[in-house]
């Protein structure tokens, strides 16, 4: 489910390294079959991940969130459901201490097109029970703790 090369040292932050503040989320769609989890790729890389990005000079972590979710999946049509807490790592190249912002959104879209063609190529909907393979650990656990929530999203409203 995760990549065998992300280990606990991703999540250690080395000294002098600096700091990127990071937005992004969960984004999950209603079918037929239960919620759905929007998923994307950066470039070719075959691994998963979730939306996410670097925050602008004066955006909210809520407004990044919400552009880097349409730079890489494509998904405009967004409804914040809530904001799901910060988790720190550092990036692939192991240069940069990331501080990643994460909420949980619902959309009624089905496909989207990227509007950052260059890095990301679609989006991808998985149930949040049966997950490809991710990059990212804390991503995989993100998305463990909020299954009770995501359910939730999906049970009808009396």
């Amino acid at each position: 489910m995760t990549s065998s090369n992300i280990d606990q040292s991703w999540y250690k932050r080395p000294k002098g390294i600096r700091n990127r503040i990071s937005a992004g989320g969960i984004v999950v769609r209603l079918s037929d079959n239960g919620p759905l989890i929007a998923l994307t790729r950066e470039g070719d890389w075959p691994l998963f991940v979730l939306p996410k990005g670097g925050v602008e000079d004066g955006e909210t972590y809520e407004e990044a969130a919400r552009r880097e979710i349409e730079e890489e999946a494509g998904l405009s049509e967004l409804t914040l459901v809530r904001y799901l807490g910060k988790r720190d790592r550092l990036n692939y190249a192991r240069t940069r201490w990331m501080s990643i912002h994460y909420y949980l959104f619902t959309t009624t879209q089905l496909t989207g097109v990227p509007t950052d063609r260059a890095h990301h190529t679609g989006v991808w909907w998985f149930p949040p029970t049966d997950l490809p393979e991710m990059l990212w650990p804390e991503q995989i656990s993100l998305i463990t703790e909020q299954i009770e929530a995501i359910k939730q999203l999906a049970s009808p409203r009396p």
